[in-house]
């Protein structure tokens, strides 16, 4: 087992992408706390890591307050002692033109994505910092932080800003045997995506971006976070790594 009797956070993992981490991680002998929205859901995914023989516990929180954080963290520590992965991939996605952005939905995008990840970040940061045994930090970025689409500005800049804060992290963090990384899927099944994916002649016409002419599976970017959780990448920080099928290279 590859994360055997660590601790990990993953935010934003009652469903999708998150959801998928946390599952690896649990399966890799991890102990996950499943923070995010909504308590139902984030108790039904802890529950089901348990009953695959994982430990897990589930944590309501919103990451643009710091309140919030300091209870997410402060629970986990409570339960286990310790954090040596965190997983920041709470995130929203609101399409419209940049003519139309509303400074409301601007300040939400910001927020929830860039703010709340450096707020956790420097919360567990300061956590591995105290403890000096060192951690992983992988934030979700996106194939969007690195080449613009359409009616995405606001969270085009959201990402691409991940991704220069996971290097200045890992810049600062190396000497405490911190590692920070950010994993940039591209186009991926999740509840998010499900209106396109459900929509043939949409989704045809955005396949043809993707050389691989497929949907990611949340499994796969999950793969991807195991490897940068693990002790095999231990010599790897400020990276960011792209699965995408490829479609970044016809994006840029």
């Amino acid at each position: 087992m590859r994360l055997k009797d660590k601790v990990a956070i993953v935010t934003g993992s009652s469903q999708g992408i998150g959801r998928a981490i946390a599952t690896r991680f649990a399966a890799e002998g991890a102990k996950v706390a499943v923070a995010g929205l909504g308590k139902e859901a984030l108790e039904e995914t802890a529950a089901f890591l348990r009953n695959q023989g994982g430990q897990a516990i589930a944590i309501e929180a919103d990451v643009r307050y710091r309140a919030d954080i300091d209870r997410m963290v402060d629970d986990t520590l409570r339960e286990w002692g310790r954090i040596d992965v965190l997983v920041n991939n709470a995130g929203v996605n609101r399409t419209a033109s940049f003519l139309e952005i509303t400074e409301e939905d601007w300040d939400w995008h910001l927020d929830v994505i860039l703010k709340g990840t450096f707020l956790v970040s420097q919360r567990v940061a300061r956590e591995m910092v105290k403890r000096g045994t060192g951690g992983s930090i992988i934030q979700m970025s996106s194939v969007n932080g690195l080449a613009a689409e359409a009616d995405q500005a606001h969270y085009n800049a959201a990402k691409g800003g991940i991704n220069l804060l996971a290097m200045s992290m890992a810049v600062e963090l190396a000497t405490h045997g911190i590692r920070v990384n950010s994993l940039c899927p591209g186009f991926i099944e999740t509840p998010l995506t499900k209106p396109l994916i459900n929509n043939p002649p949409a989704i045809a016409d955005y396949l043809r971006t993707i050389p691989m002419n497929r949907v990611g599976q949340p499994e796969e970017i999950a793969s991807a976070a195991l490897f940068m959780a693990s002790d095999e990448s231990r010599y790897m920080t400020g990276h960011c790594m792209v699965i995408d099928g490829g479609q970044v290279i016809k994006l840029s």
